[in-house]
């Protein structure tokens, strides 16, 4: 009797197929075993609970008992969750663009031998009938079954080069490698080339927002601000593209945050499914850019964005979910949707004559007939048309934008995915972090400071990190994401409220990378040592939807180096540099975490480490912290906290203190808030003879 495997996982993407009539298996032993046992290809299909096409796919194929009869006849079917194993996915999607020499995407259909899970044919959504240029789902499963079983032969022979093409892709460490700042100089160069100047960003349609060009651009402007010639031009690339994603409908004009991406290059309409790791990303880049520019845009959409994080995507216990849906009701993008019909009657006629204009009411439909909330027109303009102030104006826009979220709010939402994932939680760690800074919200820090303890208590066990938390359950060891993520969040909470145990637990991830993650000539790989044995073990530098794992692992073990006087991790993040050196000079928009990583090693950090009475060095906490500074730490820790030999030895010595280190080099105790701000400014530090 047929028997579909997914009811006792936790995965709401697994279980939205635990009744399609497929016999579905988790990826595990026992359905590995059986493709060996039985001969028969396994049909490996990846996704995730917020995908669009998973769900189109779902439908068509995964629920109809004709296609799911050829299915369970000729295959064994695992169902993944890219959220839960990026291992598998990482894999995958690379060796499906090897053999098709296509684009990669979900949702992600592999064809692989039983034997040792190679791939022999794939692809990523196949319609239930013949379209798009496509097979039909039912005619591509005979004609890979009946390759499967008559051409074994050529199957091992394209298995052995893909071994091969897969072992290529590891970059072999040039342990001589000279790091230098030319790559600093090529990333700004090709930022330039690829910036679309009226709506920004870096890529044309579908257009991401790719936090880390945004980055590398605002610390490229502040890199050259301290000469002659501070450029401009990435400071106005960094900004416009903050402006026109805050604009567009990529962001959430009612209830705040980002969606994915935009399907068309003016950031008008996106892909709707909401991201936590796309959210936590941004949060931090408008804080940090408020923070250089004084734009109150920025500071705007980093407040909504956060009390939307707060209100819609946290746990009762602390943690933050993965992702909201596309797609309610059967439609992508239904929830969000309006008639100007609609707005109307929600809204006074004072008020619709001010929101109308701003969110393009007045103006033809743009998708599928109704109209997605993007802005077009300023409050000034609408002001001046109106002949109101523009603080009337404004004000009206906001009584019409509750209004309009309370009613939203009674539709049938998006299904949300409640699953906690380490990694994207630490970004959303960092990122409150910054943002409660900037914003002077401790309920953010609060916020974060929450989502560590449960990470803590619920993915922390025996010395390692878990992957995934749901219904009480974590099966799944972590990942190079996980702990370099979560360590340089830590860093950054450290940096607004002081914690030792947050040290203590960043050491111990930072300890855990070393031994588990470390390849001897440079880097880290995506697994731990003691891993499942796959088919291949990733070790990218790159960027995808993510940091780089080695990116931000490298930044890190920069800092945590630096700052507690450990060698090991410096010697760590120079040869994770070398390692990645030639992607850092030949594609350097491919690994801008990589090159934001090179510029903290090459700066040597600058430590600013504020010791004395709480209400005194808050103080100089906040007035320090109000300069945007990228290559600069501020700590104030409290003169009770337990730690480590190279902080214990900065004390107050009876009064509010700064101790400016720069690498490993530190200043004689600074004494009052002026003398720090003239030896910020001077950018020297005046050596102790004791050391660090």
């Amino acid at each position: 009797m047929l028997r579909n495997y997914l009811a006792e996982e936790t995965s709401p993407y697994l279980l939205q197929h635990a009744d399609n009539p497929v016999e579905w298996y988790p990826w595990g032993e026992a359905a590995l075993a059986r493709a060996k046992r039985e001969d028969k290809p396994i049909l490996l299909s990846i996704g995730y609970s917020a995908c669009h096409w998973c769900h189109v796919m779902a439908h068509e194929s995964f629920e109809d008992p004709a296609t799911a009869a050829l299915m369970n006849e000729l295959f064994v079917n695992i169902k993944v969750d890219r959220e839960e194993r990026p291992d598998l996915d990482k894999i995958y999607q690379v060796a499906q663009q090897m053999l098709t020499h296509g684009p990669g995407g979900w949702p992600l259909t592999m064809f692989l031998a039983p034997d040792k899970q190679e791939p022999f044919f794939g692809g990523t959504y196949f319609p239930k009938e013949p379209r798009y240029g496509m097979p039909a789902f039912g005619d591509l499963l005979r004609r890979v079954a009946q390759y499967y079983r008559q051409e074994k032969a050529q199957i091992a022979s394209q298995s052995r080069q893909l071994e091969a093409a897969l072992a290529r892709l590891v970059p072999q460490p040039d342990a001589g490698a000279v790091l230098d700042d030319s790559a600093l100089s090529q990333a700004r160069a090709v930022l330039e080339r690829s910036f679309d100047g009226d709506f920004g960003g870096f890529t044309g349609a579908p257009k991401f927002p790719h936090p880390n060009s945004i980055e590398r651009c605002m610390r490229h402007w502040y890199r050259s601000s301290h000469g002659t010639s501070p450029d401009l031009k990435a400071l106005y690339m960094g900004s416009l593209t903050l402006t026109r994603m805050a604009e567009g409908g990529l962001y959430d004009q009612l209830g705040g945050g980002f969606a994915r991406y935009s399907v068309d290059g003016a950031w008008m309409i996106p892909h709707f499914e909401k991201m936590l790791y796309d959210n936590a990303l941004l949060l931090g880049e408008y804080s940090r850019a408020h923070l250089a520019t004084g734009e109150a845009l920025f500071a705007r959409i980093a407040r909504e964005t956060a009390d939307w994080v707060l209100r819609d995507m946290r746990s009762p216990a602390g943690g933050f979910y993965a992702s909201l849906d596309a797609d309610s009701q059967g439609h992508e993008g239904k929830f969000y949707v309006w008639t100007p019909s609609e707005v109307r009657a929600l809204l006074t006629a004072q008020e619709y004559a001010a929101f109308a204009p701003r969110f393009g009411l007045d103006r033809s439909a743009n998708f599928e007939g109704e109209w997605h909330l993007h802005t077009y027109v300023s409050i000034e303009d609408i002001a001046a048309a109106l002949q109101l102030s523009p603080d009337i104006v404004a004000s009206r826009i906001e009584a019409g934008r509750m209004k309009l979220l309370q009613a939203r709010n009674t539709r049938i939402w998006p299904a949300r995915d409640e699953k906690i994932l380490t990694a994207w939680n630490a970004l959303m760690i960092k990122g409150l972090a910054i943002a409660s800074r900037v914003l002077e919200r401790p309920d953010l820090a609060q916020a974060a400071s929450t989502a560590v303890d449960f990470i803590h208590q619920h993915l922390w066990r025996d010395g390692r990190l878990l992957a995934s938390y749901k219904d009480g359950r974590a099966p799944l060891r972590a990942y190079l994401d996980d702990h370099a993520f979560l360590a340089d969040a830590l860093l950054e909470l450290l940096q607004t409220r002081w914690r030792s145990s947050d040290l203590d637990f960043a050491r111990q991830l930072a300890e855990v990378l070393l031994e588990q993650f470390a390849d001897p000539r440079g880097g880290f790989f995506f697994t731990a040592a003691d891993h499942e044995k796959l088919i291949h073990r990733s070790k990218s530098f790159s960027d995808d939807s993510l940091p780089s794992g080695n990116g931000v692992a490298a930044s890190v073990l920069c800092r945590l180096g630096y700052l507690l006087g450990d060698l090991r991790y410096l010697d760590a993040a120079q040869r994770t540099l070398q390692a990645g050196w030639d992607g850092i000079r030949e594609y350097p928009q491919a690994h801008m975490s990589l090159v934001n990583a090179l510029e903290d090693f090459l700066s040597s950090m600058q430590i600013l480490v504020i010791r004395g009475t709480p209400e005194s060095a808050t103080e100089w906490a906040r007035d320090l912290s109000a300069l945007y500074a990228p290559t600069r730490m501020i700590f104030t820790i409290p003169e009770d906290a337990e730690l480590p030999a190279s902080l214990a030895a900065k004390s107050a010595r009876g009064a509010t203190v700064a101790y400016l280190c720069r690498g490993m080099t530190c200043s004689a105790p600074l004494t009052n808030l002026e003398e720090v701000l003239r030896t910020l400014k001077l950018g020297v530090a005046q050596p102790l003879a004791q050391g660090p």
